[in-house]
């Protein structure tokens, strides 16, 4: 079984993939949908469409993280009440508080994560 992803080796079109996952979470009953770009030991990349009005409930995350907005705009916030919008084209570094993101309009999002 190959642990290799598709960034791996190839450029990957976030606008295009993200648009064919927008089409996906369309057709969930959660209006979520994600595909792992670059994973790892040591970091990993996910990017995931949400539907508008749709949310990542509050969870933990590693250390060192970020949240960049490649379509549409989100609100990521945190636990202790701060709050950020998010456009396309943005990034913002995710708290290490327990936080949560909700879609403002149908969006797509890359979350990259440090692990280990």
């Amino acid at each position: 079984m190959s642990t290799e992803h598709p960034a791996d080796h190839e450029p990957i079109d976030l606008h295009r993939a993200g648009s064919e996952l927008l089409g996906q979470a369309r057709s969930q009953s959660n209006g979520h949908a994600s595909r792992l770009l670059v994973g790892g030991t040591a970091q990993r990349a996910v990017l995931m469409a949400l539907t508008e009005g749709s949310e990542l409930g509050e969870h933990e995350s590693p250390a060192a993280a970020t949240f960049q907005v490649v379509i549409g705009s989100a609100r990521l916030y945190a636990a202790g009440g701060a709050s950020w919008t998010v456009r396309a084209g943005e990034l913002v570094a995710i708290p290490e508080d327990r936080h949560g993101a909700q879609a403002l309009q149908d969006c797509v999002i890359l979350l990259t994560v440090a692990l280990g």
